[in-house]
């Protein structure tokens, strides 16, 4: 035995500052783990039951980061010590873990392999109460005013060029965030949009920047943004409007058991209990701040708002990748949750509301009712490409850092051997450029770590 015990591989040694993920020590994981089951038979025993897409995210939540729901295992080339990597669940709506990896990805694809090196502008649309439950609801109604937005916005850029739509073209990659700061539903659309056009016919592509946009400008974008969403949503019989309003025309019989806690996420209202349709709780441990005075290159009009005020300089990649990943973050911030001496939920604000509230408290049902809110629809994609950046562009090839797709220019005719083609990098590389953790390096010998089973 004493043989046998003298050949095993030495214990694995991890990286400076690196800690297994431990979920189920998270408060978050606890309040899921302990309420889920109940909330999710109440729903069924009152005939609205969560549908399965839902209950799959609240599931699979609940094994992430677990050992004993798989694992890779992880051994040192050089001198075999090993270690085991806990499987993710890869969900995309409350789970911090899998949110944070997606928001490092998403950050080094869109600054390594699409965004050029190019001056870019961040255009955020808010939307009205009632159109955010629309997108929410029905995907094709998102897709029509993401299309109208961008198409706005990309006349707007051609003509300041002094160019017509036939000789240039813009590009924007769009991140659709669903979540609001106290959890709440808020669809609105985030796209970062090239500040200027490439100009067509010219080879490499040339481009024309152009000044930003004028408050003047900004007003009269939105105005046309709400106007047109407003005319193609009638159009599709979506909404009805009259000479003040606008309204939801949506069949009852195509209600769906969700659509009672989507709206009470959107409207910060209480979902469950005998308080259902009040107002949440909040926690206003601040004085009241004066109204402030309106931001720059900031519109207003009919419930929308149109914000164009950061923009990235074309070499600053660190700044722009830091913007992608404030926009492509997590929806629960898990170092702001904490328990009330009731057992209720206090969710404390990034940012205190102007009427002093800094924190919103939710009773545990509720709380996952908010959770559930958040879940996107199943085949919705959250980040969309406009322009030169769209697959079927024939410009992507020749604009993009990464050198794919269509408008490539053709190879010449020798031997001599070509550039390999950009290569993303590994989920390691990225940890390791994020948060400075070198999951590739073994830290006791040096040799290479490889996954073996």
């Amino acid at each position: 035995m004493a043989a046998r015990g003298a050949e095993r591989a030495p214990p694995f040694i991890d990286p400076p500052g690196y800690v297994r993920h431990r979920p189920e020590q998270t408060l978050l994981y606890q309040i899921i783990e302990q309420h889920y089951p109940a909330f999710r038979d109440a729903r069924a025993a009152g005939g609205r039951p969560l549908p399965h897409h839902v209950q799959d995210e609240f599931e699979a939540y609940l094994k992430c980061g677990r050992l004993e729901e798989g694992f890779l295992r992880v051994r040192c080339e050089s001198c075999h010590a090993e270690k085991l990597v806990a499987f993710s669940c890869k969900k995309r709506a409350f789970c911090p873990s899998c949110g944070a990896r997606r928001m490092v990805e998403t950050a080094a694809l869109l600054v390594d392999e699409v965004l050029p090196q190019k001056p870019l502008r961040q255009w955020v649309l808010s939307l009205p109460l009632a159109l955010r439950f629309l997108l929410a609801t029905h995907p094709h109604a998102l897709t029509e005013v993401l299309g109208i937005t961008y198409h706005t916005i990309a006349a707007h850029l051609i003509e300041k060029a002094g160019l017509a739509p036939a000789q240039a073209q813009t590009g924007a990659v769009t991140l659709i965030q669903c979540f609001g700061s106290a959890l709440n539903l808020n669809v609105h659309l985030h796209m970062l949009v090239l500040d200027g056009v490439y100009l067509r016919g010219t080879n490499p592509p040339l481009f024309r920047s152009v000044e930003p946009p004028t408050s003047a400008e900004l007003q009269t974008l939105l105005e046309r943004i709400a106007s047109s969403v407003g005319e193609k949503l009638e159009r599709q019989g979506l909404i009805v409007r009259d000479c003040e309003n606008a309204y939801l025309a949506l069949d009852p019989a195509d209600s769906v058991p969700m659509h009672d806690l989507i709206g009470h996420s959107i409207t910060y209202r209480i979902a469950t209990g005998p308080r259902t349709g009040q107002k949440v709780f909040t926690l206003q441990t601040l004085p009241p701040r004066e109204e402030l005075p309106s931001e720059d290159r900031l519109a207003r009009a009919s419930g929308f708002s149109l914000h164009a005020g950061v923009s990235v300089n074309g070499g600053e990649r660190t700044k722009l990748e830091h913007l992608v990943r404030y926009v492509a973050r997590p929806a629960v911030a898990v170092e702001r949750l904490a328990l009330t001496p009731a057992g209720n939920i206090r969710y404390t604000l990034k940012t205190p509301y102007r009427d002093g509230t800094t924190a919103i408290i939710f009773e545990p049902f509720d709380f996952l009712a908010r959770l559930a809110a958040l879940v996107p629809l199943p085949r919705v994609h959250l980040t969309r490409y406009h322009g030169v950046f769209a697959p079927a562009s024939t410009l992507r090839g020749a604009v993009t850092p990464a050198g794919r797709g269509r408008g490539l220019p053709p190879k010449p005719a020798t031997a001599e051997p070509q550039p390999a083609k950009h290569v993303s990098m590994t989920w390691m590389q990225r940890l390791k450029r994020v948060f400075a953790i070198d999951i590739e390096t073994c830290q006791r010998c040096g040799g290479p770590l490889k996954v073996i089973a």
